[in-house]
């Protein structure tokens, strides 16, 4: 195990720095071995073994250094091993690593919920229930607004992710691949388009269920895994309208897009609405299983039992979680401000010399780069990697950067001189 020191030491490192072509060689036998024994529903996207991390630097087990502008998927918000976050999970461990809140009074818990109620993205009163990932929040969410409302309609959008277990499934159409060969899904939920001012009235409401049978939409305030897709000025307002003269509940799912990464603590709180229901899970414990469900205490009637996790709240991830809100509130949400419009900036001005750059979007650091077609996405993804940038495919043909919220700004600039070298190898090809 690394020592402080050594990790202090990672974390400040210069990188990317390459000391064999990758994937080394001890990252093939790795990934050798994974194939004989790994489910291949897995979906690897390239061939990175992770040894240890530290801040936004990831060394694989063949000593080369990575930056990395991905984060685990957006998870890693604090960074990889953030010394106080390490120091909660440490503290905790050593006092009760699992206790099943669904059945006792674990005072980390309702810590927890305390925290997440005081930031949540409505004026109400809220109160949590805690989960151990963004796909189970957001089943949760799905249960509670249909016993809420006394309804069996959910709305979803087109293009949006919210998970692979069943529920959340029935919601995700990001990809067809994601729900082949899974049917049937969970009846009663329909879809519309993301950033369509017309189309759940005239054709959903009109033609296929009556928003009086409707218990939620449930949305992204930014397209995820669909693209990084951003919605137009004036949608959320509309929709809360909307939720507001049918009795919908408007569920905001922040999985992706929440603590901080856009530069506030939610992103919806860019787009002047308040939600009923917010959905939060990746970098909500930098790293650690969890997720939760955060709804106005007006809601929160179901009955004892009604729903339950023996894992969700766990007291470690609790702990890591707690660590995770103070850093994100005593700089963090501002640095990814600041810094993310550092990559904006670049990327922009990258793409004006760069036609292949279709798009650049973002918010915070939550950052996508159309390209023109999937096939030159994925040659931009690999080409990136190869010189040790560890960025990610999102939709059909976008890059998304969600580093973690600790990048530095020369961190920041070394991402787009690595960045604009792998497009100019794709556009050369």
């Amino acid at each position: 195990m690394s020592s402080v020191t050594e990790l202090a030491d990672l974390a400040n490192a210069l990188a990317p720095r390459l000391v064999t072509d990758v994937p080394g060689p001890q990252a093939r036998e790795m990934i050798e071995r994974d194939r004989k024994v790994t489910s291949p529903s897995l979906p690897r996207v390239y061939d990175f073994v992770p040894k240890q991390g530290a801040g936004c630097v990831v060394e694989d087990v063949d000593g080369n250094l990575f930056l990395d502008v991905n984060a685990g998927i957006a998870v890693t918000s604090t960074g990889h091993s953030h010394p106080r976050v390490v120091e909660a999970i440490t503290r905790q461990a050593a006092e009760l690593i699992h206790y099943s809140a669904s059945d006792f009074y674990l005072p980390i818990y309702s810590e927890l919920c305390e925290q997440l109620a005081r930031i949540a993205p409505f004026s109400d009163a809220a109160k949590t229930f805690l989960t151990n990932s963004g796909t189970e929040a957001v089943e949760a969410s799905i249960k509670l607004a249909r016993f809420a409302t006394g309804r069996q309609y959910v709305v979803g959008m087109l293009n949006a992710f919210h998970g692979r277990s069943y529920g959340s499934l029935s919601l995700t159409t990001s990809k067809a691949k994601y729900r082949t060969g899974f049917a049937p899904l969970l009846p009663g939920v329909v879809h519309t388009h993301f950033g369509d001012f017309e189309h759940l009235e005239t054709v959903v409401f009109k033609h296929l269920v009556a928003p009086e049978e409707v218990a939620a939409i449930v949305v992204e305030p930014v397209l995820g895994e669909g693209g990084y897709v951003f919605p137009p000025d004036g949608w959320f307002p509309y929709l809360r309208e909307l939720c507001d003269r049918f009795g919908i509940l408007l569920v905001a799912d922040e999985v992706q897009s929440g603590m901080g990464r856009t530069g506030r603590m939610w992103a919806i709180e860019h787009f002047g609405t308040e939600p009923d229901i917010v959905a939060a899970g990746k970098g909500i414990a930098s790293g650690m299983p969890l997720g939760a469900m955060i709804a106005r205490e007006g809601l929160m009637k179901w009955d004892a039992g009604a729903h339950g996790s023996t894992y969700g709240g766990n007291p470690v991830s609790c702990a890591a979680a707690l660590a995770t809100l103070e850093l994100l509130e005593d700089g963090l949400i501002e640095n990814s401000r600041q810094v993310g419009g550092v990559l904006i900036d670049g990327l922009r001005a990258m793409a004006s010399r760069r036609p292949e750059m279709r798009d650049v979007r973002g918010l915070g650091l939550m950052i996508g780069v159309q390209f023109p077609d999937h096939e030159h996405m994925v040659a931009v993804e690999d080409a990136a990697f190869r010189r040790g940038l560890l960025v990610l495919g999102a939709g059909e043909d976008v890059v998304r950067l969600s580093p973690p919220l600790v990048l530095r700004r020369d961190q920041a600039e070394t991402a787009l001189e690595v960045f604009e070298e792998a497009v100019a190898e794709v556009a050369k090809a």
